[in-house]
């Protein structure tokens, strides 16, 4: 069972995103860790939700996590969130390497891992730093449209793009994810960019060397797992192997179910909730 015994001393701290400054808790175990972990959240949830996934790492496999909010979104909003410029692909291109930038800083002699949760690995074939992640594991990350959705989430996934997500944002200029049942609220631009990729038929990957960066993991000698349940609605398996596929022929590809660990469901974003602790040892295997 999992045990939550061993000390872990965490601390609390701002670090440079750009022009932002970004909110993190780090955890670190008892002795020096030969590995350190920066976790990416997912769209709309906060570094909160991580918290027990990050304690068992330090605790349980000696490795340093960060955890850590994105710009202008958890603790990392500065200001009124109607008044954020930021895109999604601002949190991809400048605050994910910024994190990681900052683990390397505290563990100079560490691997430096990076686990992607959905958007958390997604654009990892576009980001700037590849040559400096040791490994990247993704879970639940994938180049998901609307297509991909089975019936009748399909039906709820196009409301909140064409329906009341996109209504509550023009009233609003942001989208108040609480309200609207999609988790902590998001700045304006970030829904329209994360809309925009969601209804094109290739997701994001039109705009690959002319909006975006590059793909350039393929010609790199960095791992990548990528992790998808059979459970999950919000990002099927189908959009993880079109992923996976950006990622390279090396990418290794992992399709688990949730019997597999004896939980009736895990879906998008069960695999770090503290019930199904029975996952994680899988995921840094």
């Amino acid at each position: 069972m999992l045990d939550t015994t061993p000390c872990v001393q965490t601390k609390d701290f701002d670090f440079a995103s750009g022009s932002a400054s970004l909110s993190a808790r780090l955890y670190l175990p008892e002795t020096e860790p030969k590995v350190a972990v920066v976790i990416h959240s997912a769209t709309a949830v906060p570094r909160e939700y991580y918290q027990h996934f990050a304690r068992w790492l330090a605790a349980e496999q000696g490795i340093a996590c960060l955890t850590y909010d994105y710009s202008d979104f958890g603790h990392s909003l500065r200001d009124k969130l109607k008044t954020s410029e930021v895109t999604m692909a601002d949190w991809a291109l400048v605050d994910m390497p910024a994190a990681r930038a900052e683990m390397r800083r505290r563990f100079p002699d560490a691997l430096q891992w990076s686990i992607g949760h959905s958007l958390g690995g997604l654009l990892g074939p576009v980001q700037p730093d590849i040559d400096q992640i040791d490994r990247m594991i993704c879970v639940c990350s994938g180049l998901v449209t609307l297509s991909d959705h089975p019936w009748p989430y399909r039906g709820l996934a196009w409301l909140f793009w064409h329906g009341h997500g996109r209504l509550a944002v023009n009233a609003l200029g942001y989208l108040p994810g609480k309200a609207v049942g999609i988790g902590a609220d998001l700045p304006g631009p970030v829904y329209w960019q994360w809309r925009s990729w969601c209804t094109a038929p290739q997701n994001y990957v039109p705009q690959i060397g002319d909006a975006l960066p590059e793909a350039r993991w393929a010609q790199s000698n960095t791992p990548v797992d990528l992790f998808t349940f059979e459970d999950d609605q919000m990002v099927p398996p189908d959009a993880v192997w079109r992923l996976a596929d950006l990622y390279g022929p090396k990418a290794r590809r992992h399709l688990l179910s949730p019997n597999e660990f004896g939980a009736p469901e895990i879906g998008h974003i069960g695999a770090f909730a503290r019930r199904n602790w029975a996952v994680w040892p899988r995921l840094i295997a």
